[in-house]
């Protein structure tokens, strides 16, 4: 049973859905296009942060979950090792494998690509007016544990995104 029922609510509509998931996406473009930083590629910071968040991951894991073909993430795993932010190695449960792992250097690469976003994005919010901050900062305190909620029954195991529902 979701919140809305629990609360006497009526679930909103798929029109106003839409709505939503429009704005959202359009904050999800803004946060990926404009800013970050375009020191390493997309796909790279992913599976950095992949890494970040689930460990050591075989390569070929690694490459489907990224959704880029084997020899394209050996050669983004080579040159990010050569930046010193992944390390490879073999897999102890089958020698055959490699086993890709992010450094402190890739840590530290994305905690301050993750800082350069949020000061990025605070000065977007300080030009607005105070009135549509204060408006923001109570939209964002009744909504980020929707939003949590919502990111987490996406997550498969190991965080990894599952189908979402339909």
């Amino acid at each position: 049973m979701g919140d809305a029922a629990i609360a006497g609510e009526v679930p909103v509509g798929r029109e106003r859905r839409e709505e939503i998931a429009d704005v959202l996406e359009q904050l999800a473009v803004l946060a990926v296009r404009q800013l970050g930083k375009r020191d390493i590629s997309m796909t790279a910071a992913s599976a950095l942060g992949r890494l970040a968040r689930e460990g050591p991951t075989r390569l070929t894991a690694l490459a489907a979950d990224e959704g880029v073909s084997q020899p394209a993430m050996t050669q983004l795993v080579q040159r990010l090792t050569k930046q010193g932010l992944m390390v490879r190695g073999a897999d102890p449960d089958d020698g055959r494998a490699v086993l890709v792992s992010i450094t402190n250097a890739g840590r530290r690469l994305l905690a301050e690509r993750r800082r350069d976003r949020v000061t990025r994005l605070s000065g977007l919010l300080a030009a607005l007016p105070a009135e549509d901050q204060a408006t923001l900062a109570a939209a964002v305190g009744s909504a980020a544990p929707v939003l949590r909620r919502l990111v987490a029954s996406v997550a498969g195991p190991g965080g990894r995104p599952a189908t979402p529902p339909s």
